[in-house]
Formats: C-alpha cells, structure tokens, sequence
C-alpha cells in the first residue's frame, strides 16, 4: 500500500504502530451499524493492551463530510460510507484473527465461511480518495413532490411544491403559483423549509 496515502494525521484511519508492517492486508470486518467508532477504538485499546501492534497495524472507519440542512441551518456532520464496517489492516493470523473477532461489536470478517477475504489494494485506495474528494455533499429533508414554504428571500411565506432536487449542488426547484400561474423556482435548501 502507497505509504503516502496512509499517512498518521489521515482523517478516519487510526493507527496503532508507528511503522505499518509491509505484510500487512487491509480486512472489511463487519460491525454492529453505529457502533464503527467504538468498535474502532475498543479494537486499538485491545490491539495495543495485547501486544499485536506488529500484526494489526491500522484500522480505517471510511466517512466524508456532508452538509446536512434541518430547521433552516446548515451543519456539518461525517457520514460513514460504509455503515456497518471498518477496515483493518493486518498480518493474518489465528490470534490476531481472534483478537479482532471477539472484540465487542464486531460481528464478523467479510469472507466465505471463516476465511476473510482480503480487500484488493485499489479498493482501499478508492476508498480513501473518496474520503479526501473536498465537495461535501448536500442532504435535503424533502423530495419531489413534497410541499414547501421560502422561508428567505423575496418570496417569503410563498408556498410551493418539490419539482426537482439538486443534492450535489444544495439546489432544488420549486413550483410556486405566481399571479395565478405555476412559476419554477431554483433556491438553496436554505431557502425552504418542508410543510
């Protein structure tokens, strides 16, 4: 794996050795869904308490920050992309294999039967990339066909109905009925709150 992509300040990956064994794979284990921070550093406080720091190396909780918009206000939250899994980087064996699976919260490793199955290289990079990609995404509390009110701007406390929702750009278009006539309206989700 490309050390320059792993480096200790990483957003989302935690490391528990300084050097990152060159044996190393990274391993998808599955979670209980909202437990991937806790399962992450109980795994670290076990990995290191144990000893196995040359074995388990690094574990990833894959999220990117989104914009999310409720009540009129803008905030910022980190949304796994993986709900239900972390990612650990590991040198494969029947204690390290039992250290991680018997941690609390882990159901199990991704793989056919007992055997995990190893993540290929230009998955795990994908997946950091995504991480990093700078846009944060919108997420609106309203779809099409969903009525609103303009809670801002020059047509204030007009009413209107979803016609299309823009999640990339934090737009969405708003038929509002104007001197008797149904006039498309293009507002950031700021602008609307739903009915």
């Amino acid at each position: 794996m490309d050390d320059a992509l792993l480096k200790q300040d990483e957003k989302g990956i935690i490391n528990i050795s300084d050097t990152v064994n060159p044996n190393a794979i990274w391993y998808a284990v599955h979670t209980y869904s909202g437990h991937e921070n806790k399962v992450a550093i109980t795994l670290k406080q076990r990995a290191e308490s144990s000893g196995y720091q040359d074995r388990i190396c690094q574990i990833l909780v894959p999220t990117q920050e989104k914009i999310v918009i409720s009540e009129g206000k803008k905030r910022k939250v980190d949304e796994h992309l993986l709900p239900g899994y972390i990612l650990v980087n590991m040198v494969m064996s029947d204690d390290a294999w039992h250290l991680v699976r018997s941690t609390t919260g882990v159901t199990g490793f991704v793989g056919t039967g007992t055997t995990p199955t190893p993540l290929p290289e230009a998955e795990v990079k994908s997946i950091l990339k995504f991480m990093k990609m700078e846009a944060p995404k919108f997420e609106a509390k309203f779809k099409v066909g969903d009525s609103v009110k303009i809670i801002d701007g020059p047509f204030t406390d007009f009413l209107g109905k979803v016609d299309e929702v823009n999640d990339s750009a934090g737009k969405v278009k708003i038929l509002v009925s104007v001197f008797g006539r149904e006039t498309p309206m293009e507002l950031d989700f700021l602008q609307v709150a739903p009915l």
